[in-house]
Order: C-alpha cells, then sequence, then structure tokens
C-alpha cells in the first residue's frame, strides 16, 4: 500500500471512482450522480482534461482524460 502523496490536499477532491477498490459502489448518493462527502478521490494534478488522482482508502494512484472517461496512456498507474 502506497502512502497518501504529501501534496494530497482534502480542499482539492474530484468525484470519480476508484479503478482499485471502487468504494462508492455502494452509495445511495454516489450511485444517483451526487457527490456525497465520503467517497471522493485526491485530486493531485490536472492538465486540461487529464487528471491525476488518488483514492484516500485504498491510495490506488491513476491517471484519467476525464473527456473520455478512460485511462491515459502513456503514463502507469501505481
Amino acid at each position: 500500500m502506497l502512502p497518501i502523496d504529501p501534496t494530497a490536499d482534502f480542499s482539492r477532491r474530484a468525484w470519480l471512482p476508484c479503478p482499485g477498490c471502487d468504494h462508492g459502489s455502494t452509495c445511495g448518493d454516489c450511485g444517483s450522480g451526487r457527490n456525497c462527502d465520503r467517497h471522493w478521490q485526491y485530486l493531485l494534478s490536472s492538465q486540461g482534461t487529464h487528471v491525476h488522482l488518488q483514492c484516500p482508502d485504498c491510495t490506488h494512484v491513476w491517471s484519467i482524460d476525464t473527456r473520455h472517461g478512460r485511462p491515459r496512456r502513456g503514463r502507469k498507474a501505481a
């Protein structure tokens, strides 16, 4: 398990599903498209539509192109 990135900031969050643990899969708010106060990811950085995230629960790190909803090519997710 990785540590939480030192640049992670609680005030910079994103509500996208974690591909590592999918911690919001049974949440009623997340399932209805609302942003709940529990199932979010740290927004580490962004470059246009590409965002770099870390899950606070399982610490999985990944990048995704939010325009297409798929992992970014050319960068390995940890």
